[in-house]
C-alpha cells in the first residue's frame, strides 16, 4: 500500500521526529547533569535542586488535599476524648537480687565432725548447721573454767578476810588479779570454740550443700553450703543521670518478670549517690514483694518507671495521628456529630509524651472531642463519616 504524503504531511513528521530527538537527548542531559553534580560532589547546585523539588511536593499535596476531596461515605470507629491521668515511664532492665544470700564459710579450718543440714532445709538465725572439730580446744575451755572457779573462791575468800582487817592487801589483790585474768582466759577459749560451731547468720533455706561429713574444710570459694533468704526481694539497675531529681525513694515502679510472665508492684528504696563516669548512670534498687515464692537472685527483671505525671490530660492512640506533607501533625475528628453519623475533619494537634501506645496532646483537641480511631487512613478531610 502506497501513502501520498503531502506538503504538510512532508513537514511535520521531520519536525515530531527532531521533536521526540530533542525531548529525549534533553531528559538524557538532565540526568547526566545530575550525576555530573553528584560525582563534582557540587553541594550547593545539589541542595538547590532539592529545594525546587520539596517546594514541588508541597504544591501537589496542597493541590490533592483540594483536589481528592472525597464525598463518599466510611464506616469507621470513634473516641469521645477525657481527662485522664497520663503517665510516662522509663523503660529499663534490671537484675533481681536479695542481700541475704551468701555461701557460708567456716571460720576454723579441721574435720567436719557434724553435718546438721540438707538442701531445701529452712533454718532460723542461729541454728547450728555444721561443727568442725575443735582440736582439743573444749578440754582447755574446761581446763580454765576449773581454774577460774578456784581462784573466784581463792578471792572471795580473801574479800571477806580483808572486810575484817585480816591479811594483807597485796594478798587480796593478788586474788583479785589472778581471778580476772583467768576469767578473760576463759572468754577467749570459749571465744575460740565457738569458731568450731558453723551457725546460720540469718533464718532462710540451705540452697545448696557443697561437703560431707568426715571431710577436711577450711575457706574457699566453693564454701560449705549456701543460704538464701527470699522475704527480702528487690531489683537493681543504673539509671541515666538525666534522671535525678526525677527519681524519688518511695516512687512505684512496674516489674515484669519474663522468666514469669508477671507484673509485680515494687518501689524505689534506694538512691545512689554516685555517677559512673563510664557510663554517666547511678544505681537504683525496688523493692518487690515475693508473696509466692517465685523470685530468685538474678532473674531478668523489666522496670517500667514512672517519670512524668499529669493529672487531666488528653491522651490519643499513638496510631491515629498523622503528618502532613509541611510536618504538621492532625487527627480526623468526628464533626457535626448526629447520632451516628458526622463529617470528618482536620484537627492540627501538638503533642506531648507517648508511652504504651498512647500519646500526650499538649494542644488542639480536649474532653468531648470526638476522634477517628479505626479507618484513618481511608477517609479523608469532608468525607461523611459512619459509626
Amino acid at each position: 500500500m502506497k501513502y501520498n504524503r503531502t506538503p504538510m504531511t512532508k513537514l511535520i513528521f521531520p519536525l515530531l521526529v527532531a521533536t521526540s530527538l530533542i525531548v529525549s537527548c534533553g531528559d538524557k542531559q538532565n540526568d547526566q547533569t545530575v550525576d555530573q553534580l553528584i560525582a563534582a560532589k557540587n553541594n550547593k547546585e545539589l541542595q538547590a535542586r532539592k529545594v525546587v523539588i520539596q517546594a514541588d511536593l508541597a504544591k501537589i499535596d496542597a493541590a490533592l488535599a483540594t483536589l481528592n476531596v472525597r464525598k463518599e461515605e466510611a464506616l469507621v470507629s470513634v473516641l469521645t476524648l477525657k481527662d485522664t491521668v497520663f503517665n510516662h515511664y522509663l523503660d529499663i532492665q534490671g537484675s533481681v537480687n536479695t542481700k541475704e544470700n551468701i555461701l557460708i564459710q567456716p571460720e576454723m579450718p579441721g574435720t567436719l565432725i557434724a553435718l546438721n543440714v540438707k538442701a531445701g532445709q529452712r533454718v532460723s538465725k542461729g541454728q547450728l548447721l555444721a561443727r568442725v572439730d575443735d582440736g582439743g580446744s573444749s578440754q582447755q575451755v574446761a581446763s580454765l573454767e576449773t581454774q577460774y572457779q578456784l581462784a573466784k573462791t581463792t578471792f572471795e575468800r580473801q574479800k571477806n578476810l580483808w572486810s575484817q582487817k585480816i591479811g594483807s592487801e597485796i594478798q587480796y589483790l593478788q586474788a583479785q588479779t589472778q581471778m580476772l585474768s583467768l576469767q578473760r582466759s576463759v572468754a577467749q577459749a570459749k571465744a575460740m570454740l565457738s569458731k568450731t560451731e558453723i551457725r546460720a547468720p540469718f533464718s532462710g533455706t540451705i540452697d545448696e550443700v557443697f561437703v560431707e561429713k568426715g571431710q577436711v574444710v577450711s575457706a574457699s570459694p566453693q564454701g560449705l553450703m549456701r543460704i538464701v533468704n527470699l522475704n527480702n526481694m528487690y531489683v537493681s539497675t543504673s539509671v541515666p543521670e538525666s534522671y535525678i531529681g526525677k527519681l524519688k525513694v518511695g516512687t512505684q515502679v512496674d516489674v515484669f518478670l519474663t522468666s514469669l510472665n508477671k507484673n509485680y508492684k515494687g518501689k524505689v528504696r534506694q538512691i545512689g549517690n554516685f555517677i559512673n563516669p563510664n557510663n554517666r548512670s547511678f544505681g537504683i534498687e525496688v523493692s518487690i514483694p515475693n508473696p509466692e515464692n517465685l523470685l530468685r537472685p538474678n532473674q531478668v527483671a523489666k522496670l517500667k518507671v514512672i517519670d512524668y505525671t499529669v493529672k487531666n490530660a488528653i491522651v490519643v492512640p499513638s496510631n491515629v495521628i498523622q503528618e502532613d506533607g509541611k510536618g504538621n501533625q492532625f487527627v480526623f475528628v468526628a464533626s457535626n456529630s448526629n447520632g451516628k453519623t458526622a463529617t470528618a475533619k482536620k484537627a492540627m494537634v501538638t503533642t506531648g509524651k507517648s508511652s504504651d501506645n498512647v500519646t500526650e496532646i499538649i494542644s488542639g483537641l480536649s474532653a468531648n472531642d470526638i476522634i477517628v480511631i479505626e479507618g484513618v487512613n481511608t477517609i479523608s478531610e469532608g468525607m461523611k463519616l459512619n459509626f
